[in-house]
C-alpha cells in the first residue's frame, strides 16, 4: 500500500486548527469547604457545606443580582419578578420554558424539563412531617393553597401577607424537585441530587472531595457569557485551619474565604493596624479584600438541659453569669486579631431590622458574674470551685471541634469559666455530628455561628423561636413571651414597628441567656492573581457560577 505524505506545513496548520477545539484543558476551579457536608437534600441539609454545594446544584426561582449593593433580588428560574394581587397574598409566577434537570437515571434517557409541579413539589416536601425540615417555618401554617395552573405557571396563596417571601424563593429549599427522582431514591435521594442548576455531581467521595461538572445546558447569561464559565470545580473538605492557608499559599486553592485568626500572621502583616497582605505575597498578585460578613458567632446553651437549663431564677443566673464571664474583648483582640466586632444582639450590620444603637446590657463583667453565682447559692469551695445550689459538684460540658482553632476557643472558654469557678470539660467531634446530636436535645453547649440565609432579621430570629426546637433552635428555648412576639414581627415589614418588637425579643434573649452572643466577623478573603470576576456576595455562599480561571502560564511568576 502506497503511504500518503502529507506536508509538514500542511500538518502543522492543521493541528493549530484542530488543537483549540479538541485540546484544551477544561477550566477547574478548586475551591474547599471547611467541614463535609451532611447530606444534599434541599429539604433536609441547613449546614454551610451542604447549602454551599446545594446552591450550585438546584435552581431557585429566584437569586440575587452579583453585582447589585445593596442586595435585591433577580428572576432565575422565571422570565420576570413575580407580582402579588393587591391583598399581598396571592403570587403568580411565570417560569422559563427550556430549563432542564441535569441527566439522571430516574429520567429513563429523558431529557426532563422543570415545570411549575416542580417547585411545588419542593415546598411540599419543606412541610412533609417525615422529613423534619429545617426549613418548614417558611410556608408552615402560611399557605392556603399552591397549584401549578399550567406547565409553566405557579399560583401561592398565602393566609396573610409575609415580607420574607420572596427571601424564601431564593434558597436551595425552594429549588426544583423531580418527583421521579424522589421515587426513585426515597430516603437515600440526599445521595443522589439531581437539580437544574449550574452544575451536575460528577464524582463525590463523602467528606472528602466532590467534584462538580457544568451543566452545559444551563440558562443563565452574565456580561454575554453562558454560565456556568469554568468546566468543572474541585472541592475539597478541608477541616485543618492549617491545612487551608498552606493549600492556598501553595496554589492548591484559587481563593480562600475568611483565613482563620489563628493563621492571619502567615497572610497579613502584623505590623499594620489595618488588614494588610505580607509583601511577597502581594508581589505575587494575590489580593486581599476585608468584608463584613452577615454572621453571627454565639454559644448556646441547651434549655432542656437539667443542668445548665430552664427558666427558674437560678438556672438564669447560671446562664447569664456564663455570659458576663466571656471576655469579648480579648476574644477579639487577640483570637479574632482585630477582625470582627462585638455582637450586641443576634443580628449583624446590614441586615434589616439592625439597630446601630443597641447595646446589650450583658457585657463582660466578672466580678458582677461571682456575685451572681454567690447570690443564688453557687458556693466556691476550698479548690475554688463551685458546687450547684443542692451542693453537687457544677460541672459542665462544652461540645467542640477537634481542630487547632477549636482548640484554642476550648482554652478561652476554660479560662473564663474557670476564672468564675465553674468546672468544664470538652467533648470533640465533628461538627456535622455535633449538629445532629444537638438536634436530638442530646448537646449541653456548642459554640457556633449563623450566615443569613437572607438579609432580614426573621432569618436570625426565628433561631429562637419555640416550634423551632430540634430543628435551627439547638438552644431549645422555648418561651411565650418570646414566640408571640416573634409571631408577630414575622407578618410585618421593616420599619418601625417591627423594630420594636425585635428591641423587645432582644431585651428576652438577654434576660434568659440561651446564647452567649460572641462576635460578627470581618472576613479576611485573598484570591490568586488568575481568578477572574471574584466578587464575594453577602448572602449567597458561593459565586462559582461566575468565577474564571486565567491559565496560569500567563501570570507573572511567583516571586520568593
Amino acid at each position: 500500500m502506497k503511504k500518503l505524505r502529507v506536508p509538514a506545513a500542511a500538518l502543522a496548520l492543521a493541528l493549530a486548527v484542530v488543537a483549540p477545539a479538541t485540546l484544551a484543558a477544561d477550566k477547574v476551579l478548586h475551591a474547599f469547604l471547611s467541614t463535609g457536608e451532611t447530606g444534599l437534600d434541599p429539604a433536609v441539609a441547613s449546614d454551610l457545606a451542604s447549602l454551599s454545594l446545594l446552591e450550585n446544584l438546584f435552581e431557585p426561582m429566584l437569586r440575587y443580582d452579583y453585582e447589585a449593593r445593596p442586595v435585591k433580588l433577580a428572576p432565575s428560574g422565571l422570565r420576570e419578578m413575580p407580582a402579588s394581587d393587591a391583598s399581598g397574598t396571592v403570587w403568580t409566577f411565570h417560569l422559563k420554558p427550556g430549563m432542564f434537570f441535569s441527566d439522571d437515571p430516574a429520567f429513563n434517557g429523558k431529557k426532563r424539563e422543570v415545570t411549575a409541579a416542580d417547585y411545588k413539589f419542593a415546598i411540599e416536601r419543606l412541610l412533609d412531617p417525615a422529613l423534619k425540615s429545617p426549613w418548614s417555618f417558611m410556608f408552615e401554617g402560611k399557605l392556603a393553597d399552591l397549584r401549578a395552573l399550567d406547565k409553566y405557571t405557579l399560583r401561592l396563596t398565602l393566609k396573610e401577607p409575609d415580607p420574607s417571601l420572596l427571601f424564601y424563593l431564593a434558597l436551595p429549599a425552594t429549588g426544583a424537585v423531580a418527583k421521579e427522582v424522589t421515587d426513585a431514591y426515597g430516603s437515600q435521594v440526599g445521595n443522589h441530587p439531581v437539580g437544574s442548576g449550574p452544575f451536575a455531581i460528577e464524582q463525590w467521595k463523602r467528606s472528602d472531595k466532590i467534584t462538580l461538572t457544568a451543566n452545559k445546558g444551563y440558562h443563565q447569561v452574565w456580561q454575554g457569557k453562558h454560565l456556568p464559565i469554568v468546566d468543572k470545580v474541585e472541592v475539597k473538605i478541608m477541616e485543618e485551619y492549617q491545612s487551608r492557608v498552606l493549600g492556598f499559599l501553595n496554589g492548591e486553592f484559587d481563593y480562600i474565604e475568611q483565613v482563620p485568626e489563628s493563621m492571619r500572621d502567615m497572610v497579613l502583616d502584623p505590623s499594620s493596624a489595618t488588614p494588610v497582605l505580607q509583601q511577597e505575597l502581594a508581589k505575587r498578585g494575590m489580593v486581599l479584600s476585608p468584608f463584613p460578613v452577615l454572621q453571627t458567632y454565639y454559644m448556646w446553651m441547651n434549655m432542656e438541659d437539667p443542668l445548665i437549663g430552664g427558666y427558674s431564677k437560678e438556672k438564669v443566673a447560671l446562664r447569664r453569669a456564663i455570659a458576663l464571664g466571656y471576655n469579648g474583648p480579648e476574644d477579639i483582640a487577640l483570637l479574632k486579631k482585630g477582625l470582627a466586632i462585638p455582637a450586641q444582639s443576634p443580628l449583624p450590620p446590614n441586615v434589616l431590622g439592625y439597630d446601630p444603637a443597641y447595646r446589650s446590657p450583658v457585657s463582660y463583667n466578672p466580678k458582677l458574674a461571682k456575685a451572681l453565682l454567690d447570690r443564688f447559692g453557687y458556693k466556691a469551695g476550698k479548690d475554688g470551685f463551685r458546687t450547684l445550689p443542692n451542693g453537687q459538684p457544677l460541672a459542665l460540658l462544652m461540645h467542640s471541634e477537634p481542630t487547632m482553632v477549636g482548640r484554642l476557643r476550648d482554652e478561652l472558654w476554660r479560662k473564663n469559666l474557670n476564672a468564675l469557678g465553674i468546672r468544664v470539660s470538652f467533648k470533640t467531634d465533628k461538627k456535622t455530628e455535633i449538629i445532629k446530636a444537638s438536634r436530638l436535645g442530646k448537646v449541653q453547649m456548642f459554640e457556633t455561628n449563623w450566615v443569613a440565609d437572607f438579609p432580614d432579621g426573621d432569618n436570625f430570629f426565628q433561631l429562637l423561636y419555640g416550634p423551632n426546637s430540634g430543628r435551627a433552635n439547638y438552644a431549645r428555648f422555648n418561651l411565650p413571651d418570646y414566640n408571640s412576639r416573634y409571631e408577630k414581627a414575622r407578618q410585618l415589614r421593616d420599619g418601625p414597628e417591627r423594630n420594636a418588637l425585635y428591641r423587645e425579643l432582644n431585651q428576652l434573649i438577654h434576660a434568659y441567656n440561651p446564647w452567649v452572643l460572641l462576635i460578627h466577623p470581618i472576613s479576611a478573603d485573598i484570591r490568586q492573581p488568575w481568578l477572574k470576576n471574584y466578587n464575594r456576595h453577602p448572602v449567597e455562599l458561593t459565586n462559582w457560577r461566575y468565577l474564571d480561571i486565567e491559565p496560569k502560564s500567563s501570570m507573572t511568576p511567583a516571586l520568593h
